[in-house]
C-alpha cells in the first residue's frame, strides 16, 4: 500500500504564519501537523508516503523528511501559485503517474489533524474489500451543510453523497481521509480526462460511487481542518 499526503496548498488564507511555512509543517502541541499523520501511517501496511507539494516549499519538506524514519518521496508538483495549482485530485494523479505505481492507496490531507485511529478506518476498508471514506455523524444540521454529507445503507455502503447540501440527508460529515483499491488509481486520470473538477479532493468519491461500490467508516474521535489562524490558535490552547 502506498500513501500520498496531499501538501501543495498555498495557504493564503493564513499569512503571515504560512506565507514562507507550508501549512502542515506548521508546530502543533510540540511537533509539525503532518508528523501526527505520519505516526498514524506507521500502523498501516504502508511501504512508502509520498508528499506532494508545490515548488515553494519543496525544499521546506525535503528538509523536514530528512527527520522521518518511514520511507518518505517529497514530489514537487511544478506549481508556484493558487493560479496555477493542480488541485488535490490532480495532484493525486500527478503522483500515481511520477512514480508509475499501481497499488492500493491511502490519501490524506496534510492539513488535517484527526484523533480517530486510522487503523480502524483500513479495518473497515479490508473487511469491505471496496474504497472507504471517513465520516464523522453531527446533531447539528447548520453545521453539516459546510461538509459533503453521506447517505449509507445499513451495510455503510455510500447510497448518496453530496457537497455543502441545503438539505441533508443524512448527518454524516465526509472529512479528507480515503482509502482506495488498487484497480482505482488508474480512475483518476479517467477522472480528469472527463473535465471534472481537479481542485476538490472530495469531488472524486462522489463521481466515484455511482460507478462502483464505496463504503464509509464512522470515525470514533475528532478531525480538525486546520484551515485559519483562529483555528490553528484554538488547536494549539492559545486563546482568540
Amino acid at each position: 500500500m502506498k500513501a500520498i499526503i496531499l501538501a501543495a496548498g498555498y495557504a493564503t488564507r493564513m499569512y503571515p504564519l504560512t506565507e514562507n511555512t507550508p501549512k502542515p509543517l506548521l508546530p502543533l502541541r510540540g511537533k509539525a501537523v503532518i508528523d501526527y499523520i505520519i505516526e498514524q501511517l506507521n500502523n498501516l501496511p504502508v511501504d512508502e508516503i509520498f508528499v506532494v507539494t508545490n515548488s515553494k516549499f519543496f525544499s521546506h519538506f525535503c528538509e523536514w523528511a530528512k527527520n522521518v524514519k518511514l520511507p518518505v518521496a517529497v514530489l514537487d508538483d511544478g506549481t508556484t501559485s493558487n493560479e496555477n495549482r493542480r488541485g488535490a485530485v490532480g495532484d493525486v494523479a500527478f503522483a500515481i503517474a511520477e512514480k508509475g505505481f499501481d497499488d492500493e492507496l491511502v490519501v490524506i490531507a496534510g492539513d488535517n489533524y484527526f484523533t480517530y485511529d486510522l487503523r480502524e478506518q483500513y479495518d473497515v476498508y479490508r473487511k469491505t474489500g471496496c474504497d472507504t471514506l471517513c465520516g464523522k455523524e453531527f446533531e447539528d444540521e447548520e453545521k453539516i451543510k459546510a461538509f459533503a454529507v453521506a447517505l449509507l445503507d445499513e451495510n455503510g455502503k455510500v447510497l448518496d453523497l453530496e457537497d455543502k447540501p441545503q438539505k441533508p440527508k443524512s448527518n454524516l460529515a465526509i472529512y479528507a481521509t480515503y482509502f482506495f483499491r488498487k484497480e482505482t488509481c488508474s480512475m483518476f486520470a479517467q477522472y480528469l480526462n472527463e473535465g471534472n473538477n481537479p481542485d476538490l479532493i472530495g469531488a472524486f468519491p462522489q463521481w466515484l460511487y455511482k460507478r462502483r461500490d464505496v463504503y464509509a467508516y464512522k470515525m470514533n474521535g475528532e478531525c480538525y481542518d486546520i484551515g485559519t489562524i483562529e483555528m490553528y490558535n484554538k488547536m494549539n490552547g492559545v486563546s482568540v
